[in-house]
């Protein structure tokens, strides 16, 4: 893509929203594989990968919960379980105490709040240890189908500042800007295409704006040394 002049930066919630409803289609076209790449069959594992993905690759939790899960089939295992063997059993993803130490607290709160059931509403999902709003959103949106807001990570919060979608850098503040700029039916799609720009495109340091399909919409466009 040609260097041109960059769009003004939009400066209330209507041009934001507008901002939006030019970037979605291209972004659509764009990133157009949305399928979630941890592995998992049900609500608790894919709590369970969603937690040990925490500054780990996907594809190095996938290689660990191959065996995890068969080895911890219910919370009830993972409450139970004894330390260090449980460590021992998240060690490759990295961080393996503090994992674990959520991991444990996480399944024993659902055991004796939940009767043994992981919760499906983003209330209940972030009184467990270890789960934030962007753990509870995977959670919701993939293993429930249920869109109480919006995940917001690393990518995301970087390439909707330089998009002009929010000014804010606290997670929690670029969620709620983004629900009020994206409609409730794009809290999933929209985001998720945010990581994938970030992940392909739009990264931190070197972004490629000169093959960026929405370069031409971003107020941010080669602005980078």
């Amino acid at each position: 893509m040609a260097r041109g002049k960059s769009p003004k930066r939009p400066g209330n919630l209507k041009q934001r929203q507008a901002q939006a409803r030019r970037l979605a289609p291209i972004l659509e076209k764009t990133h157009t594989d949305l399928e979630l790449s941890l592995d998992y069959e049900n609500p608790l594992q894919l709590l369970v990968a969603t937690i040990l993905s925490a500054q780990c690759t996907d594809e190095r939790v996938n290689k660990g919960t191959k065996d995890l899960f068969p080895a911890y089939p219910t919370v009830e295992a993972y409450a139970d379980a004894p330390t260090e063997e449980l460590e021992e059993a998240v060690r490759p993803t990295g961080f393996f105490r503090n994992k674990t130490k959520h991991l444990q607290g996480m399944a024993t709160a659902v055991v004796e709040k939940f009767d043994g059931k992981i919760p499906d509403t983003m209330e209940e999902l972030i009184t467990l240890p270890g789960v934030a709003r962007k753990t509870a959103n995977v959670l919701l949106s993939n293993a429930f189908g249920k869109h109480e807001g919006v995940v917001v990570d690393t990518h995301v919060k970087r390439v909707a500042h330089r998009l002009g979608l929010t000014d804010e850098t606290d997670p929690v503040k670029v969620e709620r800007d983004l629900m009020e700029v994206l409609p409730p039916e794009e809290w999933r799609d929209f985001p998720w295409r945010l990581i994938l720009h970030g992940r392909r495109i739009c990264s931190s340091r070197k972004p490629a704006c000169q093959d960026c399909p929405v370069a031409d919409h971003c107020p941010s466009a080669f602005s980078f040394g």
